[in-house]
Parts: C-alpha cells; sequence; structure tokens
C-alpha cells in the first residue's frame, strides 16, 4: 500500500502561499528560519489567508521552545485551519519532543500528561486543545540515526534532494523500513517527504521512491507536467500499527463499507474523544459509523447486521439522557452529519430536517418566517431521538407534542429497505414511529408543518419552599388552571443543611402581550414568596438556543435516570416527592407539564398512548439501587413514562410506557419489521411470537 502522490511548495510569504493554493498544490511549507524570523507566526497568518491548501512548519528546531508549549501551539494552529497542519521536527532528542508533543495532542486520553525523559521532563501537563485531525509528525535529518529515529516513531521522514544522493537515499529509504519492522510497525505508514527543484520530470520523480514533493523555486511551477502522477494514486485510508492496536475484538475493520471508511472512527484515532460519549454517559464503542445520506445508513446497517453479537447503538447529536445511544466495544452509527433543514411548502409551513440536526439550529432556521415547533427544554438535543420519541417542550400544553407536527418520515428498516411513511403510505409504521420510532428503523428525514410563534414571555423564578409538598399541590393547581398559552417545569434539588429550601420555577407563555404575560403568570408567582424573579419578551429562538456551541460531548459514569407520567399533583404524591428528595438519593426532581393540547390527540393516533397526563416527572441519581428505593413509593400514582429520560431496560419498564393494547400492536409490528431485533439496544419492545 502506498500513499498518494502529494505535492507542496516552500513558501516565504503569504502571497506565495496563496499563489500555491491556486495553482492546486496540496501543501505550503514555511521553511526554518534560523536568524530572526518568525516561520511560526507566518504560518498562523497563512493559515487565515487560506482555505484548503495543508500546511507545514519544516525543520521546527525543539531547542527554541518547551515541547508542551509547541504542542498547545500546534493544537491551536490545527483548529484554527480546520485540520490543515503537518509539524516537521529538527534538533536534539527528537525521540522524548515527539512523545511530549503527541501526549500533550491527544487531549482525549484522560487525566494530565506525565513525561520523565533523560533530557526532557514533563511531571504534570495539561494536554489539549483536542486538534481537528491527527497532526502528523514529520522528523528531518539525514544521518543514520536520524533515519532510524523517523522509521520508529515518525509519520513522515523528510529529505532534502540537494543534501543527499539517490544512492544515499535509497539506502536510508531500506534503514527507515527496517526501523519500521523493527518497531512493529508497517513501513508503509510513514510518508517519505523529498525537497526537490521545479525540473524533474514525472519519471523522475517517481524513480526518487517518495510521495511527498516540496518544491523549492523562486516562481512555483504549475502542476500540469506532474499531474499523472497525483491521479495515479486515489484516496487511501490509512490506519498506523498504533491506532489498529486499539480495535476491539469481534468487529470486521477491514470490512466497513467503501463509502462510511474515511468517516468511521475507531478508538485509536483522534476523533474517539469526540464520538465515544454522550452528553451525560460514558462509553467505549468499538467503531462508530458516520453516514452522511440515507445510502450510507444502508451500507452502515448491512455492517452491523454482520454483527448480530455486538452491542448496537443509535445516535442522533448524543444528548439521549437514557444512555441508549453509545456502549462498551459495539457499534454506533452516528447520524449527526445529517444536518438538512428546509423549507419544503412555505403555505403549509412544511418543513424536512434530518435527524442529525439540532433543535436550536432549527429554530434558528425557521424564525425568520415567524414559526416554530414545540422541541424539548433543550437546544442541544437531536431531532431524532426526540421526534421518535414524543417532544415534551415549552410549548406542549398550547402545541402538544412535536410528534403531533409530523406528517412524514423517510426512513430505512432493519433489512435495508428505504420507505416513507406517514398516515397514506405505511400508515402502521408511521403510527408506530410516533412515539417508538427506534425500535423500527432509522429515520433519515422528517418532515414537519410547523406554526405561528411571534414573541414569548419566558420566565425563571426562584420561590421558597419550606413547605415543598404543598408547594407542588399548588404549582400544580395553578399550571392546570392556566390557559394553554402557559407550558413549564419545575426543578427541586435534595435540602441542604442549614440553607433554604427553594424550587425553581420556569414557564413560556405564547403570547406577545406583557400585560397578558404577567397575568397569566401571576397565579404561579403567587404560589409562595419569590426569591428571585426574571422574565423577559423574547422569539423563542431565545428560549431553545441554550446549548454550547462547538465542543463535543464528553459525558462520564452511568447515571440512573427514573420516569413517571401522572394526571394531577396529589398531595398523597406530593408527600412521597418529598420524601424521595429528602433520601438523598436524586441529584435532582423535575416536573414538566404536558396536558393541553397533548391531551387533545386520541390514545390511540399514536404509540404515544398516554395522553390523559398533565405532567411528566423524572428523577436523576448515581446509584440504581438507592434510586430505585427511593422512587418505589412513587410508583403507584403514574400511569405511564416517558422513554426518553427512563434508563432501566427492563421489560416492565415496556409495559410501564405502553398501554396493552398499543404494545400488543407494537410487538406485531416489531414481527414485521425487525423479526430479528437489529434495533435492540434502545427501549427494546420485543417481536410478538408466532
Amino acid at each position: 500500500m502506498t500513499h498518494p502522490v502529494r505535492f507542496g511548495a516552500l513558501v516565504t510569504s503569504v502571497a506565495q502561499a496563496r499563489r500555491a493554493e491556486e495553482l492546486g498544490y496540496d501543501l505550503v511549507a514555511v521553511p526554518h528560519a534560523p536568524d530572526d524570523g518568525d516561520d511560526w507566526t507566518l504560518l498562523t497568518w497563512i493559515a487565515g489567508q487560506t482555505e484548503k491548501v495543508g500546511l507545514v512548519a519544516t525543520g521546527l528546531d525543539v531547542a527554541r521552545g518547551e515541547p508542551a508549549v509547541l504542542g498547545r501551539a500546534a493544537a491551536s494552529l490545527d483548529l484554527l485551519s480546520g485540520g490543515r497542519l503537518e509539524l516537521a521536527l529538527t534538533g536534539a532528542h527528537l525521540d522524548e519532543v515527539t512523545g511530549i508533543v503527541r501526549g500533550v495532542l491527544d487531549a482525549g486520553e484522560t487525566g494530565p500528561l506525565r513525561f520523565l525523559g533523560e533530557h526532557h521532563r514533563v511531571p504534570k501537563a495539561q494536554r489539549g486543545p483536542l486538534p481537528a485531525h491527527r497532526i502528523p509528525i514529520w522528523l528531518t535529518g539525514n544521518d543514520q540515526q536520524s533515519v532510524r529515529l523517523a522509521g520508529r516513531l515518525a509519520d513522515a521522514w523528510v529529505a532534502d534532494l540537494e543534501r543527499i544522493t539517490a544512492d544515499e537515499l535509497a539506502t536510508a529509504y531500506k534503514q527507515l523500513e527496517a526501523a519500521a519492522t523493527e518497531a512493529g510497525r508497517d513501513p508503509e505508514e510513514i510518508r517519505r517527504v523529498l525537497i526537490v527543484g521545479p525540473g524533474l520530470s514525472p519519471a523522475e520523480l517517481t524513480a526518487l521512491g517518495a510521495d511527498t514533493f516540496l518544491v523549492r523555486a523562486a516562481e512555483l511551477p504549475g502542476l500540469s507536467a506532474w499531474e499523472t502522477l497525483r491521479d495515479a494514486t486515489g484516496p487511501i485510508i490509512f490506519r498506523p500499527s498504533s491506532v489498529r492496536a486499539k480495535r476491539r475484538p469481534g468487529i470486521d475493520y477491514d470490512g466497513v463499507p467503501a463509502g462510511l471508511a474515511s468517516t468511521a472512527v475507531e478508538p485509536g484515532d483522534l476523533d474517539y474523544a469526540r464520538v465515544r460519549s454522550t452528553y451525560m454517559r460514558g462509553g467505549a464503542p468499538g467503531l462508530v459509523l458516520r453516514p452522511r445520506t440515507t445510502s450510507e445508513v444502508v451500507d452502515a446497517l448491512a455492517f452491523v447486521r454482520r454483527h448480530p453479537d455486538l452491542p448496537f447503538g443509535l445516535r442522533s447529536a448524543g444528548h439521549g439522557v437514557s444512555g441508549r445511544s453509545t456502549n462498551d466495544g459495539g457499534i454506533v452509527v452516528s447520524l449527526a452529519a445529517m444536518t438538512t433543514i428546509e423549507v419544503l411548502d412555505e403555505s403549509r409551513r412544511l418543513i424536512r430536517v434530518g435527524p442529525g440536526a439540532r433543535w436550536t439550529d432549527v429554530a434558528q432556521a425557521i424564525h425568520p418566517y415567524g414559526w416554530a415547533l414545540s422541541s424539548g427544554d433543550y437546544g442541544g438535543v437531536g431531532v431524532g431521538g426526540l421526534a421518535t420519541a414524543g417532544g415534551v417542550g415549552w410549548l406542549a400544553r398550547k402545541h402538544g407534542l412535536t410528534i403531533d407536527h409530523l406528517v412524514a418520515v423517510e426512513m430505512v428498516l432493519a433489512d435495508g429497505s428505504v420507505v416513507r411513511a406517514s398516515d397514506s403510505e405505511n400508515a402502521d409504521l408511521f403510527w408506530a414511529v410516533r412515539g417508538a420510532g427506534a425500535n423500527f428503523g432509522v429515520v433519515t428525514s422528517f418532515e414537519f408543518e410547523a406554526y405561528d410563534v411571534g414573541d414569548v414571555g419566558f420566565a425563571q423564578l426562584v420561590v421558597a419552599a419550606d413547605d415543598p409538598a404543598d408547594l407542588l399541590v399548588k404549582w400544580g393547581r395553578a399550571i392546570e388552571e392556566a390557559p394553554r398559552d402557559v407550558s413549564g417545569q419545575l426543578i427541586m434539588g435534595p435540602p441542604r443543611p442549614g440553607q433554604p429550601v427553594f424550587a425553581q420555577l420556569m414557564a413560556v407563555v405564547d403570547n406577545d402581550d406583557p400585560e397578558t404575560i404577567i397575568e397569566q403568570l401571576q397565579p404561579i408567582a403567587a404560589i409562595a414568596p419569590l426569591y428571585q424573579q426574571n422574565v423577559v419578551l423574547t422569539p423563542y429562538t431565545g428560549v431553545i438556543s441554550n446549548a454550547a456551541e462547538g465542543g463535543y460531548h464528553q459525558g462520564a459514569g452511568e447515571p440512573v435516570s427514573r420516569s413517571g407520567l401522572i394526571e394531577h399533583l396529589t398531595p398523597e404524591f406530593a408527600r412521597a416527592a418529598v420524601e424521595l428528595l429528602a433520601s438523598g438519593a436524586v441529584h435532582w426532581f423535575q416536573i414538566r407539564t404536558v396536558g393541553g393540547a397533548v391531551a387533545d390527540v386520541p390514545a390511540e393516533q399514536t404509540a404515544y398512548a398516554h395522553r390523559s397526563a398533565n405532567f411528566s416527572v423524572i428523577v436523576m441519581g448515581s446509584s440504581k439501587q438507592r434510586v430505585d428505593a427511593a422512587w418505589a413509593p412513587l410508583t403507584a400514582h403514574f400511569d405511564g413514562l416517558y422513554l426518553s429520560f427512563e434508563t432501566d431496560l427492563s421489560p416492565e419498564r415496556v409495559e410501564d410506557a405502553f398501554p396493552p393494547r398499543t404494545l400488543a400492536r407494537l410487538r406485531e409490528l416489531k414481527h414485521r419489521y425487525d423479526p430479528d431485533n437489529l434495533f435492540r439496544d434502545n427501549f427494546n419492545i420485543k417481536a410478538a411470537t408466532r
């Protein structure tokens, strides 16, 4: 296996770098400036003035600074440039320097970097930031020791044709290969970089045995004479031995479909830190596939079907509280790249949304039309998970669940077939998707009818909870008596010794008149003395745009959550809830409003059937045993649960989520559409037996 041929230009100015990019060069390399020049600053300036061309700092003398500082600077420039940086190092003790730089760049590793070498000592250094891609490290030096070091450690070795003969180059390549083999590496991992003049023919370049050519010339030549070399080798996905060594057993890594291979992530890949975990939950999957199109989803599921004994998680944006979109040693299919948001019919307010889009992005996209969709309470949630489960959001009492505005889906079934489902096409599947969709296939696009929403009132209140049971009853009564304009939630934590007990109340009023907003909020604010209040008039985007931008999920551990749907907050329920909080078994206790328009939809119309509930109750803790014991006294008050906030995967919870007739129908459909239970690592509905 060989690397694709690349051509780079040695440049000394931004203008030369921009010219090289225009000519189609793959790389621009800034030569080391031994005197007062600052090659790093120049490379940074070039990064800001170019778009696609790769960036190389050639011959960075490691004696000029600390390796750990160099690693962090490299990561920052790689992020700034969108993953275009490569490092060429020169100087003494490069084995230690390379180890330190790589250690800093591997920000996905837990804990600080510690390196105690003979010449460089790093007792404790912060890693990161995580660069945009795995930054290749090139080593220079023509002596045998340098060449062998490159064979053991480097991603590339650099030679200058002005300083080495063809025979010496051939000998050096043999030394490079021998050292790589002795170190347990595949010699093909190592790129061979050669600095050349502009006048060589394609045949002469081929004879030199390199795959990357850096051209030294006062005026850069065009690449037309060399284009045949570049066309002869297509893109190759090459994972070094250090990455392959971390592969998990039972996965046919070499059999990943071609269209998915370039974006797939393995445990040894740099991007693994970005995809292994979800918002709240740590994970260690053996492979993450990241399809970008429906056809690639088909290929991904075909690959999953070849691994029936492995865990299989399906992920949209990775927020999932329930934790079923990551695993340990299995396969995850992430739809995060499928983020299309488009208006199909403005007169109907009809939009099409990809499963990987986040709800904050949806809100921003349709806001200019004066539209909105109720969609949870956190903008970072992905469309796919929420829109197949229900969608309890800030506008639920007035406009219903998110699924109540879903008019059609395109989805890939377990057997790989692509179907459209709506009230008129595959209607039974469309019924199941709205509330139990993760059991039946991968939805690759959703079509929603949005609704008109202007500015809304958004209230954030902190109230005294000296008698928390009485507070719960009063708040529940105030919500049920409020106009449908009002939706909201209540959050309480365990009491803390010596501190007053309080509750956080939040509400959205779907009305743009300030006086009406205050009037509708007043009964809620009056249930207890106020410690703090903040009420604003804002577009719906101001409420849902509460997700952090950039970064990646770094969840850890295995949080435990429980969920229940309830019609009324009775005194009996309130007393049980207060006892749960006093137990210390949960971190927080949340009640979200349902009811109103949610209950207008007949129970049999969607797989989400518990329509009579006015409230959804959620708790979260860290110990399953403690949470279950504290939660048990509340269960008698519930009729149903909202599966997106339930981490218990036992069959009893499935029976809680769906009434008997609904569950029986779902099991029949599971038998028809997924008899082998491919979609199993979720809130799993077992197929009806025959």
